[in-house]
């Protein structure tokens, strides 16, 4: 048997390791698999249900097989969730075969990161070599927000993931000018498409200008193969949309459009209304915010920067942007297939062109969505790197890698500073990698040994920053719709608008107590079920809080049994979707979700109506996050007026089952 390994690129020459033996690869790689998966699946389950909104959807998506098809929120698909399904597919399929559980909803999550290191490092390897693979893969895996994504159920994971594999898959088309391989690269588009609509399509730009401008082909085979790709992009995205569409039966109200559409959802909710502001759904932002609400801060190219969004992203920015600049003109004069090159304009584009709708979006965007550019920070600071120490001998090249390396640690001090008690660790970091940096500059040539020494101590400590927030980040539990990075109790600071901070997975703050999100300090808002945070998240009842299902354990024990024994197809109804999860994790019955989590115009009074006269629903509790929409208050008033009120545990819920007396209903109408 014949064992072979792939060549660095042309022209990059030798990692700072010098030439590593394929089995020693394999080791490597092997190790930073491990390290990654216990990094990320570690106490997972410290997080219960982490974010219950998508926790409930793959609990319905176990109990019934067209809630998972659709992505619903319940398990008689009232509603779905405001994401197509894919992230809930794998969840789903995961607690079907395991049980539903946090664990089974989780670690998904944590093998999607570990796939993603995986790919990211195959890729940068085939074109930079081992060395800068392995540091692309571990600056990946040490990414708060990827730290942070992986441990968490939002759709994120799933999307870094496919769109990784994009990347890999056009890596090995352009090596070839194979047409399968980018036609795999399209079908992974597709299906980031349905994992989180548009987001997904970010990467193509890049991915596409690689393969037209670096395969070894003629132009005419290049824009064939490229048609070819979007070809399938359309077919694996496509699929979904159309069998929604065309559906012959009962179907859900897809969440967060305004007409049931998923194409309604598509171009409004998902898709141009996240950039020019306004987010479609019928009652405005993703996290009950007004339309045009953002949680990143103001939209300027310093967001990636400042406050949470910096704290989550920035640590290797600087150096990966400085890495592209200096990589490219380094291979300015290479052939138009240099990998070196294509490798560059390959992440660069993914970085440009994600970062700057990032930036610049007017409407809803949380910290988190950055974790879509981490692969290519991770790549490009590595390969960029690579392509620098290739051309050391040259004064500027060598002076270009230093400035790299120094960037990283300079940055994580500025970001440790925002961390009061990190400060020194800041210090610590910049003055490594400044003298580092400096060291490297000043050592000849010649002495070969000494420089790699240096460049890959430099790399180590550059690394440093971004590693200690990501180890914060995962061994601190995250709950709730907005999670952040780093220790409990952390400020992000330094930022311009739209700060974070209290604790860990909540929204940001405002002055007067209230989240950007309409929540309390606490998570919650007003009226909702568990006003004491997020019982749901770890399997309980929910609890507390005015209007919400009551006064503490036992109330909500009550309310729980109550739900469980209602023996219809909604056990009840109640406001907003987040109210509805809650109730649906800790009962196992299905929740009709009145107005969706954005204030979707469903159901509508005659709608519900006539659910009531033909015993679908046996009970209708009152408050929750949505009351104040028009269509959600008019039914609440109907019930209030028609229908037998209850207390159960200081929660008021109707029994939709026991009408009042004519004479009754008409004194309190």
């Amino acid at each position: 048997m014949t064992t072979t390994t792939t060549a660095p690129a042309a022209g990059t020459g030798p990692a700072p390791g010098g030439r590593v033996r394929p089995r020693r690869v394999r080791w490597a790689t092997l190790a930073l698999l491990v390290a990654t998966g216990v990094l990320y699946v570690v106490d997972l389950s410290a997080s219960g249900y982490a974010n219950s909104f998508y926790a409930a959807a793959v609990q319905a998506g176990s109990q019934s097989w067209k809630a998972w098809f659709f992505g619903s929120l319940d398990a008689q698909s009232f509603i779905t969730v405001d994401k197509p399904p894919a992230s809930l597919w794998v969840g789903g399929l995961a607690a079907r075969v395991f049980g539903f559980s946090s664990w089974t909803l989780l670690v998904p999550q944590a093998l999607e990161g570990v796939g993603a290191v995986w790919l990211l490092t195959a890729a940068v390897r085939r074109w930079h070599g081992p060395v800068a693979g392995l540091v692309a893969g571990a600056a990946l895996a040490l990414t708060p927000a990827a730290a942070l994504i992986f441990r968490f159920d939002n759709p994120d994971a799933l999307l870094v993931l496919l769109m990784t594999a994009a990347a890999y898959c056009t890596v090995r088309a352009t090596e070839a000018a194979s047409w399968r391989w980018l036609a795999w690269a399209g079908v992974a588009l597709g299906f980031a498409f349905l994992t989180k609509m548009l987001q997904g399509f970010l990467v193509l730009p890049g991915l596409a200008l690689v393969y037209l401008w670096a395969a070894p082909t003629g132009l005419g085979k290049r824009v064939l193969h490229l048609l070819g790709a979007a070809a399938a992009v359309v077919v694996s995205a496509g699929w979904w949309v159309l069998a929604v569409t065309s559906w012959p039966g009962e179907k859900p109200y897809i969440g967060g459009s305004t007409d049931g559409t998923v194409m309604d959802l598509v171009l409004g909710y998902n898709g141009l209304g996240r950039i020019l502001g306004s987010d479609g759904g019928g009652g405005g932002g993703m996290s009950g915010g007004t339309p045009g609400s953002s949680f990143g801060g103001t939209a300027t190219w310093q967001r990636l920067f400042s406050s949470e969004m910096g704290n989550e992203i920035s640590w290797l920015l600087p150096a990966a942007l400085l890495a592209l600049v200096l990589g490219l003109v380094a291979r300015g004069r290479a052939p138009r297939t240099d990998r070196a090159r294509a490798s560059l304009v390959l992440w660069g584009g993914w970085l440009l062109v994600s970062g700057a709708v990032f930036a610049y979006m007017e409407g809803t965007v949380h910290p988190y969505y950055t974790v879509a550019l981490a692969p290519a920070v991770a790549a490009l600071a590595a390969g960029g790197g690579q392509v620098l120490w290739a051309q050391r001998h040259r004064a500027l090249a060598r002076l270009g890698l230093a400035v790299v390396m120094a960037s990283a640690g300079t940055w994580a001090f500025v970001l440790l500073h925002r961390n009061g008690t990190w400060v020194w660790a800041g210090w610590v970091v910049m003055l490594l990698s400044v003298a580092l940096a400096t060291g490297f500059v000043v050592t000849p040539v010649r002495l070969r040994r000494l420089a790699i020494v240096l460049v890959l101590s430099g790399t180590v400590v550059g690394l440093g920053g971004t590693a200690s927030y990501a180890v914060a980040t995962a061994a601190t539990p995250h709950t709730g719709s907005i999670p952040t990075v780093g220790p409990a109790g952390a400020t992000a600071g330094g930022g311009t608008g739209g700060g974070f901070g209290g604790a860990r997975g909540t929204a940001g703050g405002t002055t007067d107590g209230t989240r950007q999100d309409g929540t309390t300090q606490d998570g919650t808002r007003p009226g909702l079920p568990g006003a004491t945070g997020d019982p749901a998240a770890t399997g309980q009842a929910p609890t507390g809080g005015a209007g919400g299902p009551g006064g503490g354990e036992s109330a909500g024990t009550e309310l729980t049994e109550l739900l469980q024994e209602a023996g219809t197809r909604w056990s009840a109804a109640v406001s907003g979707s987040q109210s509805a999860a809650q109730h649906e994790l800790a009962t196992g019955t299905a929740v009709m979700a009145m107005g969706g989590w954005s204030g979707d115009p469903t159901p509508t009074l005659e709608q519900f109506q006539q659910y009531v006269a033909d015993g679908e629903v046996h009970y209708l509790i009152g408050g929750g996050g949505r009351g104040g929409e028009s269509g959600v208050s008019a039914i609440q008033e109907w019930v209030a007026a028609n229908f037998t009120e209850l207390t159960v545990g200081g929660t008021t819920v109707y029994d939709l089952t026991r009408p009042l007396a004519p004479a009754t209903a008409g004194a309190a109408g």
